[in-house]
């Protein structure tokens, strides 16, 4: 699918690398909005609403229930769409989608609760590790029939000894006497899909110390199942616990490298957190959707109580957070659609470079995952809340998606490894010369020793301009004091997380506030259905509260490591860097949600 012409994004000065928007500026033109789908594209997301509307919706109350052979349906109806291999090679019958397009499938898909984790397991962390890393023999054998729905598909990684310590897994794989099979010993927990998965990708150690992948079918003597798990939320997905005892599994079945496990593993959760982000943004669309409509029918002391200041401040904070979120998975998703792109004019396969195109993008996809979980944690437990008693009943679907919700800060790795790994990933980067960060960290360094500029930003959006800047000169600021600390021997950020995860919600902030303010800027150069000032208003109080938030965690993260006169300085260059104008956030509030409450639905 291509883009609509009048809004091809010019990519004269190259597409940014991963982790490159700390230290390079984006031009607005350079950025993909989802008000940038062109018509094709919007029939796809108007086939996966019909979809749940007509097949899956009215059945959910079942599909809780977990009823025998309903998810395996389903997913062989969406196989039947298209819409399991949107994202596959036409080679095995995918429809080899552009990424922007399955990213408009996963946020159309939003609203589908618990479901949304089957598909996603089914499409990404079962699928994706085969045509990643399978043989040729493999993709032909496996891909077809998990395409169409005819197969199912689960992942076996997490152990009731390795959780975010996946390599720490005690699962063994030892070669038979002949070299034709491998026994399997072990125990895997938390298996989505697995009460009716037919292949499994699996994780063991082989010959006990090498971390290696493996496809593993379901007739699989001396592999066996647990009972369904009894969960707070996502009820009406399977999670079982797989068991394996002397499992004999063929040689050829080995996926990927002996002793390259982790490739697989870690490559798969970076597209599974993208897709994650996207699921959870377009379930709090759904949830806000709910909240305002139940917001403008409930009425107390004569009058609805969406009239009323405290519910206007509850949705416009549902609506910033969302929209911010959003903003910024769809500028990541067209950096990986440039990327693949580049990598298959350069003679690169269409897996290859997918899977390249989302292990250069790994930190923005760590800081989108992130980002839509406690978007959507806020915005379902904001909605419960506008229902009040209603919503602490099962009746409605406030409940359900408040318990559903919860997950989505644990899988996909932890929102607290999530914001380790971004910081690391970077310092990782700039310590192999990928990234240049000392020369924009040493930058920064120059100006606090220079006087400050008394003037202040002036017309259109300087001031959101020079507070995104800002924000990333405090990352930097912060980042360099604590690395040359570091060099010197009088620091060690490995046992400094509290350091680290400061770092990481600014590095959270500043990528959204950029986000926010490209599509603002795109948007205003066009005619829009919503007034200019709504998605104004959405980037203005992000980044006034965006602008505290810095404050407190670069003060927080400061304190922890410096003191004396270094403390001093950095303390004034945090002063100098955090002077964002103050705006009247009750009126921009008051103005967003007057939007969706006339609308009465999310509109943006």
């Amino acid at each position: 699918m291509t883009k609509n012409p009048e809004s091809v994004i010019s990519r004269e000065q190259g597409i940014l690398r991963g982790g490159e928007f700390l230290i390079k500026d984006t031009h607005p033109d350079n950025v993909f909005i989802p008000e940038d789908f062109d018509e094709e594209q919007l029939m796809v997301r108007d086939m996966v609403i019909d979809f749940l509307n007509n097949d899956l919706l009215p059945v959910m109350d079942r599909v809780e229930a977990q009823e025998a052979g309903l998810a395996e349906r389903l997913l062989a109806k969406m196989g039947e769409l298209g819409l399991l291999g949107s994202h596959m090679p036409q080679t095995y019958g995918g429809m080899e989608l552009d990424t922007n397009t399955n990213t408009l499938i996963c946020d159309a898909f939003g609203p589908s609760g618990a479901f949304s984790t089957t598909f996603a397991a089914h499409t990404g962390i079962g699928m994706l590790p085969i045509l990643y890393f399978g043989n040729e023999e493999q993709k032909q054998k496996y891909l077809p029939g998990l395409i169409t729905g005819e197969l199912a598909a689960a992942y076996c990684l997490t152990e009731p000894g390795s959780g975010s310590d996946a390599l720490a897994a005690k699962t063994t794989a030892m070669l038979s006497e002949d070299g034709q099979h491998y026994v399997l010993n072990g125990q895997k927990m938390w298996i989505t899909n697995a009460g009716f998965a037919d292949v499994f990708i699996v994780f063991a150690q082989e010959g006990g110390d090498k971390f290696t992948g493996f496809i593993v079918e379901r007739d699989t003597e001396g592999m066996t199942l647990g009972a369904e798990e009894k969960k707070l939320g996502i009820k009406g997905s399977s999670t079982r616990q797989v068991f394996f005892e002397n499992a004999k599994i063929p040689a050829a079945n080995v996926l990927g490298e002996i002793g390259k496990g982790h490739l697989i593993a870690f490559n798969a959760l970076n597209v599974g957190r993208f897709k994650l982000c996207v699921l959870c943004v377009g379930g709090s669309k759904n949830s806000i959707r709910s909240g305002v409509q139940y917001a403008n029918e409930r009425i107390q002391f004569k009058q609805p109580i969406s009239r009323f200041g405290a519910i206007k401040h509850k949705i416009a904070e549902q609506v910033i957070r969302t929209f911010a979120a959003e903003s910024a998975q769809y500028r990541v998703s067209d950096l990986m659609e440039e990327k693949k792109s580049e990598l298959m004019a350069e003679g690169v396969d269409f897996a290859n470079a997918k899977l390249r195109a989302a292990e250069e993008y790994a930190i923005e996809c760590a800081i989108l995952k992130v980002a839509g979980s406690e978007a959507l944690d806020f915005v379902v437990d904001e909605t419960l809340q506008i229902h009040g008693g209603m919503g602490f009943s099962e009746e409605g679907t406030a409940a359900r998606a408040y318990r559903d919700s919860r997950i989505a800060r644990i899988y996909e790795g932890t929102n607290e490894i999530n914001r380790l790994l971004m910081v690391d990933m970077l310092l990782k980067r700039a310590m192999k010369g990928k990234l240049d960060i000392v020369g924009p960290a040493w930058a920064v360094q120059k100006e606090l020793a220079s006087m400050p500029g008394f003037g202040q930003p002036q017309g259109g959006y300087s001031a959101e301009e020079t507070a995104v800047k800002n924000f990333k000169k405090i990352i930097l600021m912060v980042a360099g004091a604590a690395a040359k600390l570091q060099m010197d021997g009088q620091l060690n950020l490995k046992e400094e997380q509290e350091i680290l995860m400061n770092v990481a919600d600014m590095m959270v902030d500043a990528y959204q506030a950029e986000s926010l303010l490209l599509r603002a800027q795109r948007l205003s150069q066009r005619e829009t259905k919503i007034d200019q000032e709504v998605y104004d208003a959405i980037l203005r109080v992000f980044i006034h509260d965006a602008n505290a938030r810095f404050q407190k965690n670069a003060t927080d993260a400061l304190t922890s490591f410096a003191e004396g006169d270094l403390l001093k300085t950095l303390l004034l260059g945090l002063k100098r860097f955090t002077k964002y104008p103050p705006i009247n956030t009750k009126n921009a509030r008051r103005r967003i949600a007057d939007t969706l409450i006339e609308a009465n639905r999310y509109c943006l």
